[in-house]
């Protein structure tokens, strides 16, 4: 399996806070049947200073070390950008590391805040989609706005957005509404990706299998096949070219 969304770099934003842990992470990556890791540290201004230079580096510090240790695990790198007016500026000087290229368009992976979709997030999206850009919204699901209304997210899928849901938001991990819509997203297949989006060994681990197995049972084999090896597989082709 392909984990396109994943926090495993240390010391970088909330997840690993050290190279042991993050060591740790993606041993259990490994365990779970992941061949290939996308790292996607959060970029956020004022919070988490990152961009695709410094991204990039730490990356390859990481897989450096994982090939040190024999850790069978490829790792690539893009970003998960949280919406904020900065993202324009962003985009012009480079800094946004992307997945990689489909029909013309770079894929950038987009984060909504937890509470609420930014008022203006439309606007943004379609100035994006203008410039080449398609967002990949995160974990759309789990946003309490799209949780009371799922219908928020319609504007988005008519311009062309993509959604990745969370692994463990099919396996009941972030409670039943949470799955619901999930699986109700799911169900529309409007889902392009599911991802772990691992943070900690604890209660964010980056593992797939479980929500693999639910979802080839729910709906299909080849569905499961498509969400979590094939189309992370396409996004990301030319990271492992």
């Amino acid at each position: 399996m392909i984990d396109l969304h994943c926090h495993l770099l240390p010391g970088v934003d909330d997840g690993p806070g050290t190279l042991a842990e993050s060591l740790e992470l993606c041993r259990i990556a490994v365990a779970d049947g992941t061949t290939r890791a996308v790292v996607t540290p959060h970029i956020h201004p004022g919070r988490w200073e990152n961009t695709r230079a410094t991204v990039g580096r730490a990356c390859a510090d990481l897989q450096r070390e994982l090939d040190g240790q024999g850790i069978p695990l490829q790792l690539g790198f893009a970003g998960e950008v949280r919406v904020t007016d900065a993202i324009p500026a962003q985009v012009d000087r480079g800094d946004i590391p992307f997945y990689g290229e489909v029909d013309g368009y770079r894929i950038m992976l987009l984060e909504f805040p937890h509470g609420h979709i930014v008022p203006g997030s439309e606007k943004l999206a379609r100035w994006l989609l203008d410039r080449g850009v398609r967002p990949l919204i995160a974990h759309p699901e789990r946003n309490r706005q799209v949780m009371r209304d799922p219908s928020e997210l319609q504007p988005y899928l008519d311009l062309g957005c993509w959604l990745q849901v969370t692994a463990g938001s099919v396996t009941g991990q972030f409670g039943e509404r949470c799955e619901a819509v999930a699986r109700g997203l799911l169900a529309r297949d409007a889902v392009q990706v599911l991802a772990s989006d691992g943070h900690n060994d604890g209660a964010r681990p980056p593992v797939l299998r479980k929500a693999y197995e639910c979802v080839a049972m729910s709906f299909g084999e080849s569905r499961a096949q498509r969400l979590f090896i094939d189309t992370p597989a396409l996004l990301t082709a030319a990271q492992w070219a």
